[in-house]
């Protein structure tokens, strides 16, 4: 295949164009933020993004290389079909249901990151702990939308997958790295319009293509393969039941979601731009589909491809690349790279943020240095955006299936964010040593259970499990839903269980090592008065608390406005040792 110029010359200057607009925002925004704010400003954006911009960049922050490509490979493969691209459905319904439970408390409460709630109740440890599983999560992510761009660069223009990858990394890791969360969400803006510009061009040139047959057709009866509407055998029911809710329950508790929700400049706005992304997913997901029915109604060998087709070269997953290169002008392709780039890049730079933000606030600041400057947080977030810029990419040189890392992208963030999220929210009473617990009976259930795309053989042999052709043994039952379900009851049940052991007597005091329940500081949220805003709640109707001494009042959890609104309060006035 010739190298191509035009192509090259078109990404370039499409990079150039997205890393002004970055730089832009960033020069625009540089003031934002009062003196000694100016990481939470970067990190939230000064908590005043509105419903336009906040729409497009939470839309953006869905909408990447993995979403795209990986709905288009899921509805291309034979034994998968749209029965199985359970992710346009998915993220959309968790948006929806962060819209509906969790995005009203998290922004009301005026917290800077998601981990914010957990260090709150279950102290910094907990937090450091649940970083864990939240970075692994951006990783993967990140990971999978970067091997999605190489994948789709060295089938269009024929250019070291490796150079392509790493370019596009640096170029969004370095308007992230200027302007924060205003660059990201401003060149998110301009990247979901050449998304969506860029796909729809290509539909129709690929769909009107000679070799093409018609995908109504196609898609109830077997022309070239088997249909793409696909089917869900009685078999692996609960293996779609599995993935769909931990796509829709995992899609959740995601730092990149609540770091729109909290920049919004109310709980109303955070809600409704919540909805605004479902709605944007699914509509941006429309034109993925319609390719890879284009690629399941194609006969390749009548086009330069030729025989045999991509599935049985294993080139499944660059489907889309592969329609948008053989089966469209060369100047329509060119447009589809740069929309593939664009989903790229506007979900990349959300993750390094995201992944920055919390090692920066949660990790360094409140667990080490909880008197650090403003400054000091500025240069570590920087220094970390760097970091995971440049890991992500090293292991988006290692990604195998891009649907494959997606979904193993919320698998940890699933099975233990989402259950400590429901518990720290919403159930009164849980403490530390349930965190714990729970954290830990969902990590072993998990192990235990193996994965395929990781070649980890089980330990445990759940009903229904099979031995594929790689002789790696598959789980049909939903294992990972069950140890959801563990997690989330465990941290309850041994929660009150610890708390019934201390306040009886029964267990002595001094046992009480991690200070859950004696110390009685997280009966309630850990001085919610100091993490309000006052014209988001009440300050009276909040029960009296004792803040904890290791977190000082002028730093980490202060809000400001609420301090100055309730500085005279005894309660306030004095703290207790952690």
């Amino acid at each position: 295949m010739a190298f191509h110029v035009e192509g090259l010359v078109a990404i370039v200057v499409f990079y150039l164009a997205i890393l002004a607009v970055g730089i832009w925002a960033a020069w625009k925004t540089k003031n934002t933020g009062s003196e000694g704010d100016r990481s939470e400003a970067i990190i939230v954006g000064g908590r005043d993004i509105g419903l336009l911009v906040g729409g497009f960049t939470m839309t953006a922050t869905w909408v990447g290389g993995g979403y795209i490509n990986g709905t288009a490979e899921a509805v291309y493969v034979p034994d998968y079909g749209l029965a199985w691209a359970q992710a346009p459905i998915g993220y959309s319904l968790s948006l929806i249901l962060g819209g509906l439970f969790f995005a009203k408390p998290m922004r009301s409460k005026g917290y800077v990151t998601m981990l914010d709630p957990f260090q709150q109740l279950y102290g910094k440890r907990m937090g450091g702990l649940l970083f864990i599983p939240a970075l692994m999560g951006e990783m993967f992510w990140a990971a999978a939308i970067f091997s999605a761009l190489g994948a789709t660069i060295s089938v269009i223009i024929d250019i070291n997958v490796n150079i392509s990858v790493i370019i596009s990394a640096l170029i969004a890791t370095m308007y992230t790295l200027v302007g924060g969360l205003y660059s990201v969400a401003y060149t998110d803006v301009v990247q979901l319009f050449c998304i969506f510009l860029g796909l729809w061009i290509s539909v129709p040139f690929a769909m009107s293509h000679p070799a093409v047959t018609d995908i109504g057709l196609t898609a109830v009866h077997q022309v070239y393969q088997a249909p793409w509407l696909g089917s869900i055998n009685s078999l692996d029911i609960y293996t779609w039941l599995d993935n769909f809710f931990l796509l829709t329950l995992g899609g959740i508790p995601w730092q990149a979601y609540f770091q729109r929700v909290l920049s919004s400049s109310s709980a109303t706005y955070a809600q409704v731009l919540s909805f605004l992304a479902a709605f944007g997913c699914l509509v941006m997901a429309i034109p993925a589909v319609l390719i890879g029915a284009i690629g399941a109604s194609t006969a390749w060998n009548q086009t330069e491809y030729g025989v045999p087709d991509p599935k049985s070269k294993k080139e499944a997953d660059m489907i889309l690349p592969i329609v948008l290169q053989y089966l469209c002008p060369v100047y329509v392709s060119f447009f589809g790279l740069g929309a593939v780039s664009a989903a790229v890049m506007s979900s990349a730079d959300s993750s390094i943020l995201s992944a920055s933000s919390m090692f920066a606030r949660n990790i360094y600041q409140l667990s080490f240095r909880q008197n650090a400057s403003d400054r000091e947080i500025v240069w570590v977030m920087r220094i970390t955006v760097l970091l995971f810029g440049a890991s992500a990419t090293a292991m988006a040189l290692l990604a195998s299936s891009v649907y494959g890392l997606w979904y193993l992208s919320s698998d940890l963030v699933y099975i233990i964010i989402f259950p400590q999220l429901l518990c720290v929210l919403f159930i009164k009473g849980t403490n530390t040593y349930g965190a714990i617990a729970g954290y830990l009976f969902g990590l072993v259930l998990r192990i235990t259970g193996g994965e395929p795309y990781l070649y980890l053989q089980p330990l445990i042999y759940y009903p229904g499990w099979y031995q594929d052709d790689n002789n790696i043994y598959v789980q049909r039952f939903p294992f990972k839903t069950l140890a959801m379900l563990t997690s989330f009851f465990t941290n309850v049940v041994v929660s009150y269980l610890a708390k019934y052991l201390f306040e009886s007597g029964t267990l002595p005091p001094k046992l009480d090592f991690l200070d859950a329940v004696v110390a009685r500081y997280s009966r309630e949220h850990m001085d919610k008065a100091t993490l309000v805003k006052s014209d988001n709640i009440v300050l009276n109707e909040l029960a009296p608390v004792n803040p904890r001494h290791s977190l000082t009042l002028s730093s980490t959890f202060t809000n400001k406005e609420a301090f100055n609104y309730v500085d005279s309060s005894p309660e306030l006035s004095n703290t207790e040792d952690n």
